[in-house]
Order: C-alpha cells, then sequence, then structure tokens
C-alpha cells in the first residue's frame, strides 16, 4: 500500500464521510439524477426529482409520460428537451430490456441515452460500490490546480492519472471528496485559498495568496 500523499490526508480531514449529494430512493432515480445533473446543480435537480417520482412512481409509468410533461418538470435543470427525452427512453429501455434493473456493467450502461463514461462511473461508484473515479468540473478544475493532470489533459487522461495516483480502494471516497472539494472550497471563482492546506502545491496559490 501507498503511503497516503498530504491530498489523501486533508481531503479524508475535510470530509471524513462524504456523500453523494443527489437524492434517490432506488436505482433508476440515481442514474436519472445523474444524467439529470449534467450541466446542472445537485440542488437544481433536488428540486424536480420529487415531482417525477411521484408523478410516475415506476418504470412502466414514467415510459408512457408525455414528453411535454417531463419538460415541463425538469425545466429548472436546463436542455430539458434532450433530457426529457433521454429519461423516457431510459425507463422504456431498462422496462423492456433489463427487467427494470440498471446494469452494472459499464458498457451497457453507456449504451443507455444520456449517460457517458462520467455518468457511469458516478452510477457505479455511487450505488454498486464499484471504484470508479469520475471527473466532472469539479474534479478537472481540482486536479489540474494540484498539478494531478495537466493543463489540457481532457477527462479520459485526468481519470486515468487519478487512478495511478490514489489506491484502487479509495477511488469512490476521493471521487466524491474531490468533487466536494471543488464544490465548497476550491471553487472556479473565489477559491477559499487562504486557509487550504494544499496551497503550497496549487497552480493557483501566486494569484490567490498574497
Amino acid at each position: 500500500m501507498k503511503k497516503m500523499s498530504n491530498i489523501d490526508l486533508y481531503l479524508d480531514e475535510l470530509f471524513p464521510n462524504p456523500k453523494c449529494e443527489l437524492n434517490y430512493n432506488n436505482d433508476y432515480e440515481l442514474l436519472i439524477a445523474i444524467v439529470l445533473s449534467a450541466q446542472s446543480t445537485d440542488k437544481r435537480v433536488n428540486s424536480v426529482t420529487p415531482s417525477i417520482f411521484n408523478k410516475y412512481p415506476s418504470l412502466k409509468a414514467l415510459k408512457k409520460a408525455r414528453i411535454e410533461d417531463l419538460e415541463s418538470i425538469i425545466r429548472p435543470v436546463g436542455s430539458f428537451r434532450k433530457k426529457a427525452s433521454y429519461i423516457k427512453n431510459i425507463a422504456t429501455i431498462l422496462d423492456d430490456e433489463y427487467n427494470g434493473v440498471v446494469p452494472k456493467i459499464h458498457e451497457e450502461l453507456i449504451k443507455l441515452p444520456g449517460v457517458g463514461r462520467k455518468t457511469a462511473n458516478v452510477f457505479l461508484g455511487e450505488f454498486y460500490n464499484i471504484p470508479c473515479i469520475a471527473v466532472d468540473t469539479h474534479v478537472e478544475r481540482v486536479s489540474k490546480r494540484l498539478k494531478l493532470a495537466s493543463k489540457n489533459d481532457d477527462v479520459l487522461k485526468i481519470e486515468k492519472k487519478l487512478e495511478k495516483y490514489f489506491e484502487k480502494c479509495v477511488w469512490t471516497r476521493r471521487h466524491l471528496q474531490l468533487v466536494l472539494f471543488g464544490r465548497y472550497f476550491c471553487k472556479a471563482i473565489k477559491p477559499e485559498c487562504r486557509e487550504c492546506k494544499l496551497k503550497d502545491i496549487c497552480i493557483e496559490k501566486n494569484k490567490r495568496v498574497s
């Protein structure tokens, strides 16, 4: 086992019990919530998902939903027309082809409408506790600031570098911690650098800390 780095230690200090901030009750609710969260926030997604799942309490009900009704409900999360189509098609495929169960195989997941690599990794790590690192905007920003990735790396390169840097047994935990760190501390605008214990290795330190 590798010695824990200062990054490992600080993430554990800040977020000893990291949790996904999307609300859900079962596998397909989580998957749909993650799809809705693209270019949106967990808070906004959590504001609309109760309306979806109360009105359509099963996959069978959801796949029969009028697309216009779904669009109306999810309008606050953005890209609502595209996402409404994803929701209806995901519900249809899961009910018709997977007996109502979200697959736990990555290659099967990414065949679903609106489900890319990041979405699949988030889902597998959260619901099935399969070691995964998903690279969203927060993880990408933090990774580049902390020199865990290079400035021009794409999300796949970042993912692979993070997998090498962190022990596999904590990949899902580190993903959550990096998301929360980027969301609440290492923000895109006005990051809280002054008290950060990682500022000495951060490429932003000279810009942010006098």
